[in-house]
């Protein structure tokens, strides 16, 4: 789904682009005018991509193990306590997230209650927000499962090539 939505951004863009600044001028020059060359409402289209893209990515990120983790205190305690400590920091992160997913459900639950409309395209804006608390979810999951069984966690970057 994130990788959709980064190629849809990418694909709207360059045609908006290519309509405003290279076949609106040609046709013009050439005396044809077809109104408007861009697409309608092409950077709110965009917008929604990059959110829904984006939180998806949030669980692809722990998935490939590809997220930010900070290595301050890495070898203040033995490293046979190594597979434990990671077990524990993945059941904390799990419930760090799922922190995440109840705010995210309040913000779209309270969304969804005002009515609130999306500007230009006059879309409800809880369906497209929904990808936040999903995109904590997923990534939630995720590490219960690698607490529940490690050997599924993905190796850190630094260990992947």
């Amino acid at each position: 789904m994130a990788v959709v939505c980064f190629a849809f951004i990418a694909l709207i863009m360059v045609i908006d682009v290519f309509g405003r600044e290279v076949l609106g001028p040609v046709l013009a020059a050439l005396g044809i005018d077809i109104g408007p060359t861009g697409i309608f409402a092409a950077g709110r289209l965009a917008m929604i991509a990059l959110i829904v893209g984006s939180f998806m990515g949030v669980g692809i990120a722990t998935a490939t193990g590809s997220h930010l983790v900070p290595r301050v205190a890495h070898g203040w305690v033995p490293a046979e306590w190594g597979p434990a400590l990671d077990r524990i920091a993945d059941v904390v992160t799990g419930l760090f997230l799922l922190g995440f997913v109840w705010f995210g459900v309040v913000f779209v639950t309270s969304t969804a209650e005002t009515g609130l409309r999306m500007p230009v395209l006059d879309w409800p804006v809880w369906p497209l927000q929904s990808a936040i608390p999903l995109g904590f979810l997923s990534a939630a999951l995720r590490n219960f499962v690698y607490a529940a069984w490690p050997e599924l966690r993905p190796r850190p970057p630094e260990f992947q090539e």
